[in-house]
């Protein structure tokens, strides 16, 4: 049995473990959507989730306190004036998993971490227009 097991090491050191984590929840916060494996998601959300909640009350406090986690100091500020304001009025669960399937290679379960206000049509309506100013301009 395995008593009071807090977190899923995913077979890595530490250091390398906590390099992995502070990389995939910047990633997250700034794509606001990632794919990985379902462990990964599932230990990464825990931090995303810890963060997005301090970053509710922008004081100079929580800002330090989520820095010590986030390198990036772009995503840093997206965190405290769009993602943090966006999610208000949410009581927790501000990531949803979405599952894609399988790998090819070594068949581990592949999923699609992502905020839940996440809006795919503004992705799409993004790529519309890079391509089209390239052909506006030619």
């Amino acid at each position: 049995m395995n008593h009071k097991v807090g977190f899923n090491p995913l077979s890595r050191t530490t250091a390398h473990r906590r390099a992995m984590t502070r990389n995939m929840v910047t990633s997250l916060l700034r794509f606001e959507r990632i794919t990985t494996t379902k462990a990964k998601a599932l230990e990464v959300r825990r931090a995303a989730e810890k963060l997005i909640t301090r970053s509710k009350v922008d004081s100079v406090h929580n800002r330090r306190e989520a820095a010590k986690f986030i390198q990036d100091e772009k995503v840093l500020n997206k965190l405290f004036t769009e993602i943090g304001p966006r999610m208000k009025d949410r009581n927790g669960g501000y990531t949803r998993v979405l599952k894609l399937g399988f790998r090819q290679g070594d068949a581990a379960d592949v999923v699609i971490l992502e905020l839940v206000d996440y809006n795919l049509d503004s992705e799409a309506s993004e790529k519309k227009a890079k391509t089209a100013a390239p052909k506006a301009a030619k």
